[in-house]
């Protein structure tokens, strides 16, 4: 559940399934019933935001309260899309103990649309068909819940473990590929923090970006030669080695800024459109 402050009041943030939506009406199920109902004890006549993981965000009034469900009435108010501007998937190599729960609820409340789980040749981590299904449902929990709290538009989603070439060739049909490697500068074509922050500068609203973070021990010389042949950019981070968790947090702080740029020149030249 997230929370969404106005000056006015406080509205709260919930998911719900993509047929539960009419033209005119939405349906709560789930757990959230009970937690709209006897924790937050809210009563008709009061506004929620509703969203159904894929886009579709409503401002709601809630109408009725059932031991099984919850019925609102969509508003006509606008809501501000969340999402940015750019698709965004990170291929995540599988990290020790709970460091991928860390990453799944930071990458998401920064903007993060797909996490996808990399078996790479240094991960220590390896999981079971047993084991991956319960993993993959807790990083999904963790994934909605990181959503409703930053109020995205999309609940991201928690692709299947996956081998690194596998991850490579599915990375290929973006419009950017890149690969952290603390050995960057010393490959053809190394240009430094520059290259780095040129090569997300580049992205326009609608492409699509792909982020490879190793696991605690990196990327084998052999899995950054793989990339490099397969067209996927090598970049340095600078000059200090990162932490798996922190890694791919290094690289938002390139793209929020170049974010914002692209805000800018799309507000721009809708403006110009009238």
């Amino acid at each position: 559940m997230g929370i969404l402050h106005s000056e006015e009041e406080i509205v709260y943030h919930f998911f719900t399934e993509t047929e539960f939506f009419t033209g005119t009406e939405a349906v709560i199920t789930g757990p959230d019933v009970n937690h709209i109902k006897n924790v937050l004890r809210m009563k008709p006549g009061e506004k929620i935001l509703l969203s159904d993981g894929k886009g579709t965000n409503c401002l709601c009034e809630i109408t009725e309260l059932f031991p099984d469900k919850v019925l609102a009435k969509i508003l006509p108010e606008e809501v501000d899309d969340t999402e940015l501007p750019v698709q965004v998937t990170l291929y995540q190599g599988l990290p020790k103990a709970d460091k991928m729960e860390f990453i799944i609820q930071k990458c998401v409340e920064l903007g993060v649309t797909k996490i996808v789980p990399v078996d790479t040749d240094r991960a220590v981590v390896k999981l079971d068909v047993k084991k991956e299904e319960a993993k993959r449902k807790r990083w999904y929990g963790i994934s909605e819940s990181a959503a409703k709290q930053s109020k995205r538009m999309i609940v991201p989603e928690i692709g299947n473990v996956m081998k690194f070439k596998a991850a490579i060739e599915a990375a290929a049909l973006d419009d950017l590929a890149i690969i952290p490697y603390e050995d960057s500068e010393s490959l053809p074509g190394a240009g430094g923090m520059a290259l780095t922050r040129e090569l997300i500068g580049s992205l326009k609203p609608g492409q699509s970006l792909s982020i490879f973070i190793g696991p605690e021990g990196g990327f084998s010389d052999g899995e950054v030669e793989l990339a490099m042949k397969s067209g996927v950019k090598p970049v340095t981070l600078g000059k200090r080695i990162l932490r798996t968790e922190t890694a791919g947090m290094r690289l938002w702080d390139y793209y929020w800024n170049h974010e914002v740029k692209i805000s800018v020149q799309t507000e721009e030249k809708f403006r110009m459109s009238f």
